[in-house]
C-alpha cells in the first residue's frame, strides 16, 4: 500500500518565499548594533568587577605584610638572646617538651655565590648556638643543592666560632656529619661521640637513599633471601635511619610560605613542620615561636 505523502504549507510557498521562511529561522550571521554593546558591556562589568577584587586583595596583602613586619620586630626586640645562652635557656625553660631533633632548610641566595655561601654558613653556625643553648644537641641543616657538604671544614669552624663567643671556654664539642661520610669534628674526622651533632642534607640524600634501598630489597627477593610481604614501612624505616638520618621532631621553614624544595619526603611523614607568614630570613624570633608551637602540639600518630 502506498504511503500518502503529508503537504506542509511551506511546499506550496514560491522559491523566494520559503528562503526567507528558512533565513528567518537561522541564527543572525553577524552581531546586531544592540547584541554588541551588551556584549562590550558585559565584558567591562567583568574586567572591573576583578579589578576590584585585585585591588581589595592588594589592600590586604600588605595590611597583612604590615603587621607581620611590626609583630616580628616586635617579637625580635622583646625576645633579643644577646648572644646569652642563659637568656635562650630562659626563653625555652617553661616549655613542656623540646624537639630532640631539630631541623631547618636554609637556601643558598641568587646572585654572588661566594656572598650566598658566607651567608648559608653564618646563618647556619647561628642556629647552632641557638640549638646548644636551648638544650637541643641534634640538628640537621637542609639546603638543596647540597653546597655545605663540600664546605665542612669551614662550616665546622665558622660553628665553633660562634659557640665560643656565645660560651666561651665551656662551649660544647662539636660534631659535622654527612650522610654516607664520616664525621668532622675539630681538626678532621672523628667517630667518637659530641655534646652537639650536626648533619648536612641536601635533595639528592632522600633520592638516593630510596633508589640505594629499592636496588638492594630487589637484589635480596632474586637470591631469596627476602620475601615480599616482609617488606613493610618498618623495614624500609629502619633500614633509611641507619642510613645515617633520623627523623626530625620539628622543621623550621625561614621561608615566607611553605616550601620543601625537595626535602627527603620518607624522614617527614611525623614531623612538624612550621614556618612564619611573610617572614624572609633566619631569626631567632622564628626559631623560638616554632618552639613554642612545638610544645603545644598534640601528636596522634594517625589515631
Amino acid at each position: 500500500m502506498a504511503s500518502r505523502r503529508i503537504r506542509r504549507p511551506e511546499d506550496s510557498m514560491p522559491p523566494a518565499d520559503r528562503e526567507k521562511l528558512v533565513t528567518s529561522r537561522l541564527p543572525p550571521t553577524e552581531p546586531t548594533q544592540k547584541s554588541a554593546l551588551r556584549a562590550f558591556l558585559s565584558h567591562r562589568f567583568h574586567y572591573g568587577v576583578l579589578l576590584l577584587f585585585h585591588f581589595f586583595y592588594s589592600i590586604y596583602l600588605r595590611l597583612r605584610l604590615i603587621y607581620h613586619t611590626l609583630a616580628n620586630k616586635t617579637y625580635s626586640m622583646v625576645y633579643y638572646h644577646h648572644r646569652t645562652p642563659e637568656l635562650i635557656k630562659r626563653d625555652v625553660q617553661n616549655l613542656a617538651r623540646l624537639p630532640g631533633h631539630l631541623s631547618v632548610a636554609l637556601e643558598l641566595e641568587n646572585g654572588d655565590k661566594v656572598a650566598g655561601l658566607d651567608t648559608l654558613i653564618d646563618d647556619m653556625a647561628e642556629i647552632v648556638a641557638w640549638c646548644a643553648s636551648a638544650g637541643i644537641f641534634t640538628l640537621s641543616v637542609y639546603e638543596k643543592t647540597g653546597i655545605l657538604k663540600g664546605y665542612v671544614s669551614a662550616s665546622h669552624r665558622a660553628a665553633s666560632q660562634r659557640l665560643n663567643a656565645y660560651f666561651g671556654k665551656n662551649r660544647p664539642s662539636l660534631r659535622i656529619r654527612v650522610p654516607h661520610s664520616a664525621a668532622y669534628t675539630d681538626g678532621g674526622e672523628y667517630d667518637g661521640e659530641a655534646d652537639m651533632e650536626v648533619i648536612f642534607i641536601s635533595e639528592e640524600d632522600g633520592r638516593e637513599a630510596l633508589v640505594d634501598l629499592t636496588k638492594t630489597l630487589c637484589e635480596m627477593r632474586q637470591r631469596g633471601k627476602i620475601n615480599p610481604e616482609d617488606v613493610s614501612v618498618d623495614l624500609v624505616d629502619t633500614e633509611l635511619t641507619d642510613s645515617g638520618f633520623t627523623e626530625p621532631d620539628l622543621l623550621i621553614l625561614f621561608s615566607p610560605y611553605v616550601k620543601l624544595s625537595g626535602y627527603p619526603p620518607w624522614q617527614i611523614r611525623l614531623t612538624e613542620i612550621f614556618h612564619v607568614q611573610d617572614n624572609d630570613g633566619v631569626g631567632y624570633h622564628v626559631f623560638l615561636r616554632a618552639l613554642h608551637r612545638f610544645a603545644k602540639t598534640e601528636f596522634r600518630f594517625g589515631r
